[in-house]
């Protein structure tokens, strides 16, 4: 019996061991799960307070009223907005003014939906990222409500010959002076430089005269393509460009890149059928700058067989062309045009059809939530001009792998939509669309924005720090 002491009693330890290590395995804290992006986005700590400046109503919403009074535009793609006019405007309510229907236009609606977001009752914005402050010293951001690119478009309907010159007939550039001439007389402009200020800048042409006086602020524009650099080619002769806002005064850093408004109704995944044509493009075959890569793959595609290049513009028709061309194609080219980036990239993704994105300079809406691999194909420029390259790379993806994309593309179909579905466009909008995201890419920054104002207060007088904005 003594000798089966030393066996029990090991027998007895290693038992009790095992209880213990089990007990300790299954009552230790096990770590938290990962956090929904989605729950993320509207908890109450992750929110933002905007402050909206009093800008006057002729600044926005009154813009609208002047642009619909408007007898006509005889511009292209202003069709549809004539038919508005004589139909739709005379049966709405003051309350109930739409945004342009004109592609030209429509494409930069961001400023129309982002305002419309704010102005909702705040109780109606249960999972809306941005909330709405009366007192300036309370927000985190101070939005400047104008309508910069309706503003843009007006004075080209109006008095197109006056649009580049800073006199009293070229009305854009009056509101431009009055709205920076409010927004710097403010005591939150004066209290920061105007680092918290968020201006929309969708339209190339926004704000072209006031640009440098608006540097500091926060710009949400749709890519950094129209804002070129000068150099001593450019800065001695006529060109537009030293209408552009520098390199110098644009940045990752500070700004955000927002996407076009789409022009092309949503194709959900369920009604995804058969695509016959392997790659499809629409749009003008002459661009400038950058652009000009698009007439070499012109040349180079046109005669390849499951490959349709048409010259055109989205107005009644080439909406309807661009509908069934994306909707029936696996592939839709995306090259450079005067800017980097286009609203056909948006289309593309509402419609299915996967991007092929040709474009080096190219800067993407919300990177770092959407990650555009998952459901584009990037070629460089220098690839996409080697004679048959483009096609037989396209040719080599798999059913599967466009399968992948295709369903990737349908997840983040909600993410670039901006219409909130209310009249007028004042309503709270959609949590998983446009605006909550830009929103949350403004809320990423306030950190920056925080430590840029307090440098610039602790300067002691008359000393200025030099513009470092050109970085990635």
């Amino acid at each position: 019996m003594a000798s089966k002491t030393p066996s029990l009693f090991f027998t007895l330890s290693l038992l009790s061991l095992l209880s213990l290590t089990f007990f300790y395995l299954h009552s230790t804290t096990a770590p938290p799960p990962s956090p929904n992006p989605r729950n993320t986005l509207h908890t109450p700590e992750n929110s933002i307070k905007v402050y909206i400046s009093p800008l006057p109503r002729s600044l926005n919403y009154g813009l609208l009223e002047k642009y619909w009074a408007l007898t006509s535009d005889k511009r292209i793609g202003s069709e549809v907005d004539n038919d508005i006019r004589k139909t739709l405007l005379p049966k709405l309510s003051e309350k109930s003014i739409p945004y342009p229907e004109n592609p030209i236009i429509k494409q930069y609606s961001a400023e129309y939906w982002i305002l419309g977001d704010l102005w909702a009752p705040e109780e109606s914005k249960g999972e809306s990222i941005a909330k709405r402050v009366l007192d300036s010293r309370e927000a985190d951001v101070i939005f400047v409500p104008f309508f910069a690119t309706l503003s843009a478009e007006l004075q080209l309907v109006v008095n197109k010959g006056v649009f580049r010159k800073r006199v009293e007939e070229n009305e854009d550039y009056v509101r431009q002076r009055m709205v920076v001439d409010l927004v710097k007389k403010s005591e939150a402009w004066q209290k920061s430089g105007g680092r918290d200020h968020v201006f929309v800048l969708t339209d190339p042409v926004a704000m072209w005269h006031i640009k440098d006086e608006i540097a500091p602020a926060v710009l949400l524009v749709v890519d950094f393509g129209g804002w070129h650099r000068l150099d001593h080619k450019t800065s001695n002769d006529n060109s537009s460009s030293d209408l552009m806002i520098h390199h110098t005064q644009v940045s990752l850093l500070k700004d955000v890149i927002v996407p076009y408004t789409h022009l092309l109704p949503r194709l959900y995944i369920s009604e995804n059928q058969k695509r016959n044509t392997l790659l499809y493009f629409k749009g003008a075959k002459h661009r400038h700058r950058g652009g000009l890569v698009r007439e070499k793959l012109w040349e180079l595609l046109i005669d390849e067989p499951g490959v349709i290049m048409e010259e055109g513009f989205p107005n009644a028709t080439g909406k309807e062309q661009s509908i069934k061309g994306m909707r029936t194609s696996e592939f839709c080219l995306h090259p450079a045009g005067d800017t980097p980036t286009s609203c056909r990239l948006f289309d593309a993704i509402q419609s299915l059809c996967i991007p092929v994105i040709v474009s080096d300079d190219i800067e993407l809406p919300f990177e770092g939530m959407v990650d555009y691999s998952e459901f584009s194909v990037f070629v460089a420029v220098s690839d996409a001009l080697r004679p048959n390259w483009l096609v037989s790379h396209l040719r080599n993806y798999s059913r599967e792998q466009k399968d992948r994309l295709h369903k990737n593309m349908a997840r983040v179909q909600p993410i670039f939509r901006y219409d909130n579905g209310h009249p007028g466009g004042i309503g709270p909008t959609s949590p998983d669309g446009a605006v909550n995201h830009i929103w949350r890419k403004v809320y990423q920054k306030l950190p920056v924005i925080r430590e840029a104002i307090t440098r610039e207060r602790r300067k002691p007088p008359g000393v200025s720090v030099p513009r470092r904005c050109h970085c990635t």
